[in-house]
């Protein structure tokens, strides 16, 4: 078929090859931060997601861009038997174009329970970011309050992707291995 016969069927052009691997990896990356687990034969275990910062389900603005810029401490409870790693994913629920992750941290020990203020678990990796960075991105409320999401996946198994790697690349690995998962969802302010 011919591109004037591709636009009269469907309107306009076909998707460049990258635009379309560009749309499955954000679909892939919007069910694995809506919880999705590809690979798991039944539905993930619900964990108990936590941080003594958050009273009454609101961000402490010294854990945005606009105080500290620092990671919250936050605990879990209530991983599956099988828990072979855990990884967190920070996201903003209120993002016009979602999902913008602020921070994704991978391959924390099975026996970890908790993340502590200003950092990631010893031994952890930290994927790229929606700003590009392989760290913690603290979230910049403006305008109106956003909603943001502190997800822990339990998984099957370690992602052993390096430091640094492509958001798309860790988020497919947790979603083939997700076997629970547990999210606090909080309210930040401009």
């Amino acid at each position: 078929m011919t591109s004037g016969q591709d636009r009269i069927r469907g309107g306009r052009p076909p998707a460049p090859p990258a635009r379309f691997a560009a749309v499955v990896l954000a679909l892939a990356a919007a069910l694995v931060v809506a919880g999705c687990g590809q690979g798991a034969p039944v539905a993930p275990r619900t964990l108990s997601v936590t941080s003594e910062e958050f009273i009454q389900n609101l961000l402490p603005r010294q854990y945005t861009c606009h105080g500290n810029k620092i990671n919250p401490p936050l605990s879990w409870s209530g991983a599956p038997a099988g828990t072979k790693s855990f990884a967190l994913v920070v996201d903003d629920a209120s993002a016009p174009i979602t999902p913008y992750i602020y921070w994704l941290v991978f391959d924390i020990g099975p026996g970890t329970t908790d993340i502590q203020e200003g950092s990631p678990p010893t031994g952890a990796r930290q994927a790229m970011n929606s700003a590009g960075t392989a760290s913690y991105d603290a979230p910049c409320p403006s305008g109106q309050p956003h909603m943001y999401r502190f997800t822990v996946y339990a998984l099957n198994s370690w992602v052993s992707l390096p430091n640094g790697s492509p958001l798309p690349n860790v988020l497919a690995e947790i979603a083939a291995h997700t076997i629970g998962r547990g999210r606090k969802t909080v309210t930040g302010y401009p």
